[in-house]
């Protein structure tokens, strides 16, 4: 069942960010800092340390800051030399020469299943990862992604990332349903079929599809066949169904956290929990909490 291991990824990251409105009315969600470093950075990381080396950004006409923050920097880059400040310096260079980036536009909101579709040129016909940006996932013994393209290398086909959630919180997710209870592999089990946000009575289980996907290029003539759902859109769930009466789909229980930032609670605790784990930052946080009054 192995195959090629996927070498491109897709993120999308052309939505509105209405979550975490005011502030994403004119910067990209993906650019809220998590400590001192735009969002996207710690996606990228994941990307490349999971051995992809070319990354489709699928933006809209009100992202143009990620592009210019994955771009060349030259003067800034010059006045930190100038300035004699190295630590700075490679700050702001380290995320340019991470891995190749194309962009491309998601002109109409028409849903994820559509901005995957808007990479089909750069992606061609190889299995490739997809990462949604408002969830990351701290995986120090082996990146989340990486995890999932091992899985793909055994049994091919559309490997899901999924993690077990409290039954109470299936309508926020989509939950798969399993062929079979026993994993194929450790942590790894064939999909039946997928529900998108189930009430905890009709779930079919409490594993829940988080976002991190590995595909099969069937997806995109896939995406093309599904017919609009959920509020007019193009849902990738629905996409991911349609090929699995073709190709197997599997779900990997990942090891590791995962952080939601895409509302305001999750992006201040995810900027904390990164906060202290930074030896730099943890001082000082950990400073400022000692001085907050327990009720």
């Amino acid at each position: 069942m192995s195959g090629m291991r996927a070498r491109k990824a897709v993120i999308p990251a052309a939505g509105l960010g209405t979550r975490v409105l005011p502030a994403t009315k004119a910067v990209p969600k993906e650019m809220m800092p998590l400590a001192d470093r735009p969002a996207i950075e710690y996606i990228i990381e994941e990307a490349v340390a999971s051995g992809i080396e070319a990354l489709t950004i699928v933006t809209s006409r009100t992202k143009r800051a990620i592009e210019d923050h994955l771009d060349a920097a030259p003067e800034l880059e010059a006045v930190l030399a100038r300035k004699n400040d190295p630590v700075r310096l490679s700050a702001v260079r380290h995320v340019e020469t991470l891995a190749r980036y194309s962009f491309v536009r998601q002109p109409h909101a028409l849903g994820l299943g559509h901005a995957v579709l808007m990479a089909r040129e750069t992606i061609g016909n190889e299995p490739f990862g997809v990462m949604l940006p408002d969830d990351i996932v701290d995986a120090p013994q082996r990146p989340c992604l990486a995890q999932l393209l091992d899985a793909h290398q055994q049994v091919g086909g559309c490997v899901l990332a999924v993690m077990r959630v409290p039954l109470e919180q299936t309508a926020k997710y989509g939950v798969v349903s399993l062929a079979s209870p026993d994993p194929v592999a450790p942590g790894l089990f064939r999909v039946r079929d997928l529900v998108e946000k189930p009430r905890p009575e009709a779930a079919p289980s409490n594993l829940a599809v988080i976002g991190r996907y590995v595909l099969a290029p069937g997806i995109f003539e896939a995406i093309t066949r599904t017919q609009p759902g959920a509020g007019g859109e193009i849902q990738l769930t629905d996409a991911i169904k349609l090929l699995g009466e073709r190709e197997p789909i599997w779900a990997c229980e990942f090891s590791g956290i995962r952080y939601d930032t895409g509302d305001p609670v999750g992006l201040l605790t995810t900027s904390l929990a990164f906060a202290l784990k930074r030896p730099d930052l943890a001082p000082g946080i950990h400073a400022f909490l000692r001085t907050i009054p327990r009720e």
